[in-house]
């Protein structure tokens, strides 16, 4: 695949970009110690991937409240009895998630022949704040709060083709539920970024392709 195929590589940002597991065992890690517990990394992130989508499909809240529901739920979970005061450590830490080593390597061969956009279920602000830790800028944003709408509802892909118009766009994303199931029933190509190997669910689609990291996802473009 080459930049003659395709003009716009659009990107999935907490998980993709950012390593946002090691993130959020951090956040939990040091607000729990606060209280003399100690938390278990895995059980904080399968909880945390439970509990997280469920408060996304409910009625429409800015990400902050999501976080702050989110964290809430998974340490009644985990069985610490988190102060529901002090359940915004989680929003508070996201602008220090920092990216994976190959993000900003890998974003700065793909500028220079494709332009980059970000689709996220995040707030305007906590976005600016994490695009402090990238090396290159991105020609479009859309977010949950722009739309009031998350993954995997269609909502951020509709208006990623929308603002392509004639332009081909390519999706690139690590989560299989949020970006690439909804990118193929819009008949979307996408590139699943599967950092944890996971499986492709029972029955679902299929991604158009799949690699390991971004440093793959430059190759596979020609880059």
């Amino acid at each position: 695949m080459t930049d003659e195929q395709f003009k716009i590589i659009t990107f999935d940002c907490y998980g993709t970009l950012i390593d946002w597991e090691s993130g959020i065992k951090a956040a939990f890690h040091d607000e729990a110690a606060r209280d003399g517990v100690e938390l278990d990394g895995n059980q904080i992130i399968a909880a945390y991937s439970a509990e997280e989508p469920a408060v996304e499909s409910e009625p429409y809240r800015p990400y902050r409240e999501v976080l702050t529901e989110t964290a809430r739920r998974v340490a009644v979970k985990l069985g610490w009895e988190l102060k529901p005061e002090r359940a915004g450590f989680l929003a508070a830490s996201l602008p220090n998630w920092k990216p994976f080593a190959d993000t900003n390597p890998a974003l700065e061969r793909l500028a220079r022949h494709f332009e980059l956009g970000i689709l996220s279920n995040i707030d305007d602000d906590l976005l600016t704040a994490t695009r402090k830790h990238f090396t290159v800028g991105f020609d479009f944003i859309v977010t949950a709060q722009q739309l009031k709408s998350y993954k995997p509802g269609l909502s951020h892909f509709a208006e990623a083709l929308s603002r392509a118009g004639s332009r081909t766009l390519i999706h690139a994303a690590q989560s299989y539920f949020h970006d690439v199931v909804p990118a193929t029933r819009l008949g979307i190509p996408v590139v699943w970024v599967n950092r944890n190997a996971s499986a492709v669910e029972p029955n679902g689609p299929l991604p158009t392709h799949e690699v390991r990291d971004l440093s793959d996802l430059a190759k596979l473009l020609g880059v």
